[in-house]
């Protein structure tokens, strides 16, 4: 997911690494028009990405329907849960941007 000039980060979690799979991620941004964007991708131990789910809900308050059914079905297969994750990323112009985001 991109987020394009704007745009905000809503929203990064994530689980502990998962031994011999890696780790699952969701990520939110807040688009321009108001609505929340999401994806649901797992980070392999390789460092490529699959792309599991994507969607849109209109309200942050929905987002913790989507945290709720994604950790319900992680805790059921692994045994963890995603938390607040930190990142760091950087724009364009090479300006460094981390820390926690929830």
């Amino acid at each position: 997911m991109n987020v394009d000039k704007g745009e905000k980060v809503a929203g990064l979690w994530a689980t502990p690494q998962i031994p011999g799979i890696g780790i699952y991620k969701l990520a939110v941004k807040k688009r321009l028009d108001g609505r929340f964007e999401w994806v649901h991708f797992q980070l392999r131990l390789d460092g490529t990405r699959k792309v599991l789910l994507r969607g849109e809900i209109a309200s942050k308050d929905r987002l913790s329907a989507v945290l709720e059914v994604t950790n319900s079905t992680l805790l059921r297969i692994y045994g963890v849960i995603m938390q607040v994750a930190e990142f760091e990323t950087s724009a364009l112009d090479g300006m460094k941007f981390d820390g926690p985001v929830q």
